[in-house]
């Protein structure tokens, strides 16, 4: 596996596979790798026949009172992951790099809509900062397919509207969220949780369960909302959302509506801000 930090190395290194006819696949991340990431890598590579991860802390999507500096940074360790499971190129780029202008006085690439809801609610500019270096990784490595986390939800509507809304050839790939044994949706930021958190933080699945199974049972939307609600505060969770919406847009739902849905869940326990989801069909 190759490590590059610039541009112009990047792009050097693509064209080159680019010229021999392959197909690109991207992975980005913020680094701190788990499971769950490699499983992107993995599903990319059944898509590309080279693969490029990018591990990149963005400070444009984290808010004023959010844990950027704190945010676990293990670039060595995740190097190797990489590259024990075949990673083709690692794009480890300084802030200067993917912002040379400064972070302040960045081109901002907005998404209306479905970046206003939701995590585009609670925290203000986040999702601008996603979809702007988001846009800059694509512009950089100009790959055929991209593959996100359905754990993200909402982030990976969000690059799909952003892709066709810009007529940007990539396929977009969404790979299943990958769990612990406890059912708790592997995050970078489960290392915040103590062990006992980290146990009490397996009730959001269960949650979620719950509120699709009260779907296919007829009761009705806002019953299951506020029934999920107490359940995550039962357990100490700190709610953000709990709620049901449609799985194509996150807009609310009709009140009778049954099918379509997604059930979404944002939470504090701890130091760990906690989401989760669950398509209602399935």
């Amino acid at each position: 596996m190759q490590t590059v930090t610039t541009a112009a190395q990047l792009r050097a290194c693509v064209a080159g596979w680019r010229r021999g006819g392959a197909r690109i696949g991207l992975v980005p991340t913020m680094g701190n790798l788990h499971e769950g990431h490699y499983s992107l890598l993995a599903a990319a590579r059944e898509k590309a026949d080279r693969v490029v991860a990018s591990i990149f802390v963005n400070p444009t999507q984290f808010g004023p009172r959010e844990d950027f500096a704190s945010y676990p940074r293990t670039l060595a360790e995740d190097s190797a992951g990489l590259k024990a499971r075949g990673c083709d190129l690692l794009f480890a780029p300084g802030v200067e790099e993917v912002y040379p202008f400064g972070v302040d006085k960045s081109v901002r690439v907005e998404v209306p809509a479905i970046g206003e809801i939701l995590e585009g609610e609670l925290r203000p500019g986040h999702f601008s900062g996603v979809a702007t270096v988001v846009t800059k990784l694509f512009n950089l490595v100009q790959p055929d397919v991209a593959v996100f986390g359905q754990k993200d939800y909402q982030q990976l509507l969000l690059i799909r509207r952003l892709v066709a809304d810009l007529v940007l050839p990539i396929a977009i790939e969404g790979a299943p969220t990958v769990r612990e044994a406890s059912g708790l949706a592997m995050s970078s930021r489960n290392q915040y949780l103590t062990a006992q958190e980290r146990e009490r933080a397996s009730v959001i699945q269960r949650t979620l369960l719950r509120m699709a199974d009260g779907v296919h049972a007829g009761i009705g939307l806002m019953t299951i909302e506020t029934e999920a609600r107490k359940a995550l505060e039962a357990e100490g969770l700190a709610v953000d959302y709990v709620v049901l919406r449609r799985a194509e847009d996150l807009g609310e739902p009709a009140p009778q509506q049954r099918s379509g849905l997604i059930a979404l869940a944002a939470a504090k326990l701890g130091r760990a801000r906690l989401i989760d989801n669950r398509l209602v069909d399935l």
